[in-house]
């Protein structure tokens, strides 16, 4: 495996699966990167070919490095660094975190003292199962 010298929270930043470093410093200090169920501290440096698990609010994602860019890269050119290796019902899993009942379209306005009442009483039932 070739070193490619770049530190695992500059990588996560500069392939924008964080939007600032200091964002992919905390994650890794708080074990939401890992690398064959390790956690990886902020410092370790990036090998190609290498998996990582991060976890990014509820998604776990898997991704393959592939290579470092010298410095942080548009979104178009993301997938030249790395590839996504998270399985489609991760993602069908997190969609349907978001399709829960709080959720409004935007413009909707805020819900009525009647719409908070049927949020709260659909939570209770389905917390209940």
């Amino acid at each position: 495996m070739e070193s490619l010298d770049v530190r695992i929270d500059k990588w996560l930043w500069m392939v924008r699966l964080f939007k600032t470093r200091s964002m992919a410093t905390d994650a890794c200090n708080a074990g939401k990167v890992k690398m064959n169920g390790v956690n990886v501290k902020p410092s370790k440096i990036v090998k190609s070919e290498e998996c990582y698990h991060v976890r990014i609010n509820q998604l776990e994602k898997v991704v393959q490095v592939l290579d470092s860019p010298k410095s942080r890269v548009g979104a178009a050119l993301v997938p030249q660094y790395y590839t996504d290796l998270t399985p489609q019902e991760e993602y069908d899993r997190v969609k349907q975190l978001h399709a829960r009942f709080e959720f409004r379209e935007h413009g909707a306005g805020r819900p009525t003292k009647r719409d908070r009442r049927q949020i709260d009483y659909l939570k209770e039932y389905y917390n209940e199962d």
